[in-house]
C-alpha cells in the first residue's frame, strides 16, 4: 500500500476542506510543506512551463512527467498529487499511466477528457471527446491501481466546449464510473459549482487558478462560500509559479542596474539568504547523515 495515497485518502475522508497548492519544482513543494499546508498537487502546465520551457499544450509526455513528479513526492512528507493530462492515450494507456504514477509515490492523478493534444483549460480551442470514451478511461484508471487508497480525480473541460447541463451529465457519469473526485474545469460562477457538487454525489475540486490574484475565467470565491457550495478541495496551480516568476523578474531588474551602475545593491527584502536555502533543503540533515555514514578516519577495506 502506498503511505501517500493512504494519508491523502484520509485528509479526503475526514471532511476537512483540502487546499492544494499548484508544486512544479523541489523547492516549491517543500515551500508547501514547510508552509503547513497538508498536501499539493503538480500543475501540467507549471511542469511543462519550467521544465520544457513550453505551453501547456500537449507537449509533456509521460515518462518527462512521472520522472519529475516522483523526485517531488519523495522530496517531502505530505502526499503529492499529480496532473495526468489526458491519460496519454486510449484506456490501455491510461490504465500504465495510472500505475506508473502509483508506482512513483503519487497519492492520485487527474485525468481530463480533452482531445490529444490536450491545451491548458483556461485556453480557447478546447475539444473533449465522448463521454463514452472518459467513462472507459475512468473504468480504466481506477482498474489499474493497485491501492485502493489512490485517488481517481476526473476532470471535465465541458463547460467551455458543451456547456453545463453536458458538464454535469459527464460529472454524474464519471463519479458512477468510480472516480473518487470530480474536476469540473473553468467552472464561470457560484451556479456552475453548484449544478456540478449536485450532479456528482462525490467530492468535488475547484481550480482557484492564482488564489490570491484574480483572473479573466474562474472568478476569486471566497473558501467559505466555496465550503457552502459543498466543494471540498481547491487547487491552486499558478499561484506559486507566478510568484517566483514576479520575484525573479524583480531580482534580475535590480541586477541589470547594478550592472549599469557598478554599485553593488544588498536587498535582503528580494532574495531569501544563503541559511533560508539550506534549512528549506534539508542541508542539516544531510550532515547527520554524513556524520554517520561517512567516517573519514576509518580504514578503506580491499575487495581484492
Amino acid at each position: 500500500m502506498s503511505l501517500n495515497a493512504q494519508k491523502y485518502r484520509a485528509l479526503l475522508n475526514s471532511g476537512e476542506f483540502i487546499v492544494s497548492p499548484g508544486v512544479y519544482d523541489g523547492y516549491s513543494v517543500r515551500l508547501v510543506e514547510a508552509a503547513g499546508f497538508k498536501t499539493a498537487a503538480t500543475s501540467g502546465a507549471a511542469v511543462s512551463n519550467a521544465i520544457l520551457g513550453q505551453p501547456d499544450s500537449g507537449y509533456l509526455g509521460l515518462s518527462e512527467n512521472v520522472n519529475h513528479c516522483r523526485n517531488i513526492a519523495r522530496s517531502v512528507g505530505i502526499p503529492v498529487t499529480a496532473d495526468a493530462d489526458t491519460g496519454y492515450g486510449n484506456p490501455m494507456n491510461v490504465h500504465f499511466t495510472v500505475q506508473q504514477f502509483e508506482e512513483a509515490g503519487i497519492a492520485g492523478v487527474n485525468i481530463e477528457d480533452q482531445v490529444s493534444p490536450k491545451r491548458c483549460g483556461h485556453m480557447p480551442g478546447k475539444e473533449v471527446i465522448s463521454l463514452e470514451e472518459m467513462v472507459m478511461k475512468v473504468e480504466a484508471a481506477c482498474l489499474a491501481r493497485r491501492d485502493d487508497a489512490f485517488v481517481v480525480c476526473a476532470r471535465t473541460d465541458a463547460i467551455a466546449v458543451e456547456g453545463i447541463e453536458a458538464a454535469c451529465r459527464r460529472a454524474r457519469a464519471y463519479a458512477e464510473a468510480g472516480a473518487d473526485m470530480i474536476f469540473a474545469d473553468a467552472v464561470r460562477s457560484e451556479e456552475d459549482i453548484a449544478a456540478i457538487v449536485e450532479a456528482a454525489r462525490v467530492p468535488v475540486t475547484v481550480n482557484m487558478g492564482f488564489g490570491i490574484r484574480s483572473r479573466p475565467t474562474t472568478p476569486l470565491f471566497p473558501i467559505p462560500r466555496l465550503k457552502a457550495l459543498g466543494v471540498r478541495r481547491i487547487s491552486l496551480p499558478r499561484m506559486l509559479p507566478a510568484a517566483a516568476i514576479h520575484a525573479m523578474q524583480q531580482a534580475l531588474s535590480v541586477m541589470r542596474e547594478v550592472m549599469t551602475t557598478g554599485v553593488p545593491a544588498d536587498r535582503p527584502d528580494l532574495l531569501a539568504s544563503i541559511e533560508d536555502i539550506m534549512a528549506l533543503m534539508g542541508y542539516a540533515e544531510m550532515r547527520e547523515r554524513e556524520a554517520r555514514l561517512l567516517h573519514q578516519d576509518a580504514p578503506v577495506r580491499s575487495h581484492a
